[in-house]
């Protein structure tokens, strides 16, 4: 049977003892509506639980929890139980909690996401296996900050965190072996992107984490080379230190109103970016801005002009599609947006040093 996660958003006289009495009513009832309840999580301070359970079908869980206890959840979403496991920790019930009748978890699923990847250039032929070779130390980096390694390959990697304090300097940790590595082979250029974005699995977004691993990603494109997070972030992170002082200079803080920016400008990018058509006045027509605003906003953000960024990125995704090496280059170049396979070989060559031919063939080779 498939297995579901929900949300139950609930009010502030709920305590985790209350959660846990109805996690085991449900238990009580469960074989009823051919349903199994796995696990929950409860987060006091954000008044959300999320309960994990195999079921035949959405509605098989919303009648077992009304039946049991009255408490509809407000969201429900199919998952995966292993990657579950990779960003949560655990998949059942520990075997034993605070309370030996009601067995309380006072666990929040609240997760802080770090994603990095190598940022692309054109040293990027050279160094991808060796950063292969980096992952691997990252993952015992990681475990000393107890992170968990959700996914990765030789471009980048995926990790969550249950404290916002240990993923930030595990983050940074990573950052410095990776440039003690570039000083060591004299690649100084290279670099990293990183994003740091904190949530919850279940949100507005369908799927699991969606909505933080998008936003991770985001930062991670308008990095500039600095571990990029939210203001969420940083005022977490300041929180469990129980200090205000000045944050690294390696990290950058995207405030609310820059947020907004990003999530507005990637959602109309990711939706129109194979287009040809698209340009800055369609930018300023979905974002309510003059170009000049749009100018700034994208300069402030990334560093970049629009055009420059919006190139670059079309670039990014072309990488990608090289690596699968399922298209040919000029099927790549059109479905990327650009007008002319010569003018696309032109620009992949500028930002990565190498031709897309052969950079596909040599991907085709390894493989």
């Amino acid at each position: 049977m498939p297995i579901f996660m929900d949300r139950h958003d609930v009010s502030e006289e709920v305590t985790a003892e209350i959660v846990a009495a109805l996690h085991q009513a449900d238990l009580k009832i469960q074989d009823k509506y051919n349903c199994r309840g796995l696990t929950y999580w409860f987060d006091e301070t954000r008044k959300t639980a999320f309960c994990l359970v195999e079921a035949p079908n959405e509605q098989a869980i919303k009648n077992m929890h009304k039946d049991a206890h009255g408490e509809v959840p407000h969201q429900i979403i199919e998952v995966d139980k292993h990657i579950v496991a990779s960003f949560l920790g655990r998949i059942e019930d520990p075997q034993k909690a605070s309370n030996t009748t009601l067995n309380i978890i006072n666990d929040p699923a609240f997760r802080t996401i770090l994603y990095i990847e190598i940022c692309p250039s054109t040293w990027y032929g050279t160094i991808k296996q060796d950063f292969l070779s980096i992952v691997l130390e990252v993952g015992s980096i990681l475990i000393s900050f107890e992170g968990r390694l959700v996914s990765k390959n030789n471009r980048y990697v995926l990790a969550s965190f249950k404290s916002v304090s240990n993923a930030v300097h595990g983050a940074l940790e990573i950052k410095s072996r990776f440039q003690a590595y570039l000083v060591d082979n004299n690649l100084v250029e290279l670099k990293l992107n990183i994003g740091m974005y904190s949530g919850v699995p279940v949100s507005h977004s369908k799927g699991f984490f969606k909505e933080t691993i998008t936003m991770a990603k985001r930062f991670s494109l308008i990095s500039e080379d600095k571990l990029t997070v939210s203001s969420e972030v940083k005022n977490l992170y300041e929180s469990e230190l129980l200090e205000r002082t000045g944050l690294s200079s390696e990290i950058r803080v995207v405030t609310p109103n820059q947020e907004d920016f990003v999530r507005r400008y990637f959602e109309y990018l990711e939706s129109q970016w194979e287009n040809p058509a698209l340009n800055l006045s369609g930018f300023c027509l979905n974002l309510g801005l003059s170009k000049s605003q749009l100018y700034r906003n994208i300069i402030a953000i990334t560093g970049k002009s629009p055009n420059i960024f919006l190139k670059e990125y079309r670039l990014f995704k072309a990488l990608s599609l090289l690596e699968q090496n399922n298209l040919t280059v000029a099927d790549i170049a059109y479905k990327t947006g650009f007008n002319s396979a010569a003018y696309f070989s032109k620009c992949f060559f500028n930002l990565f040093g190498i031709v897309p031919s052969v950079f596909q063939k040599q991907e085709s080779l390894q493989n």
